[in-house]
């Protein structure tokens, strides 16, 4: 009796220990980071919410026609620590997006860096290996 109450904690310590990863961060998975896209954009909104902020911008192709794109970027916490507030990016701005598309082809990106016309770069848009800084 007090054998088989033991294998049955055994067993259900072992099944919540294999569903943990399951509750994990998803991480980049829907990006290819095999490829690097650059897009000259006009921003749309920056959503400054988590978990993750997110930045609506428009973006014009050789013919002249507007799409309109959606951009991840890292929590509103570490942006912050590193000086972006909810009106770094207005609507409007013209900036040059660039990042990683979505693999399954959608207009979307995990964005890497964002420059301005006049050369200067947003900090901080890609985490580094410890991401607590």
């Amino acid at each position: 009796m007090k054998s088989e109450r033991i294998k049955r904690v055994a067993l259900t310590i072992a099944l919540l220990l294999v569903a943990l990863p399951l509750w994990a961060h998803h991480g980049a998975s829907e990006y290819d980071m095999t490829k690097i896209v650059t897009l000259s954009a006009t921003v749309r909104e920056l959503q400054y919410v988590n978990p993750h902020t997110l930045l609506t911008f428009t973006v014009k192709d050789e013919g002249g026609k507007t799409s309109e794109w959606e951009g991840e970027l890292p929590s509103p916490n570490l942006l912050s620590r590193r000086g972006w507030s909810r009106s770094t990016l207005k609507p409007g701005d013209q900036v040059t997006i660039i990042g990683a598309p979505a693999k399954n082809g959608e207009k979307g990106m995990q964005v890497k860096k964002l420059v301005f016309p006049d050369g200067h770069e947003l900090p901080g848009t890609v985490l580094p290996p410890d991401s607590s800084k």
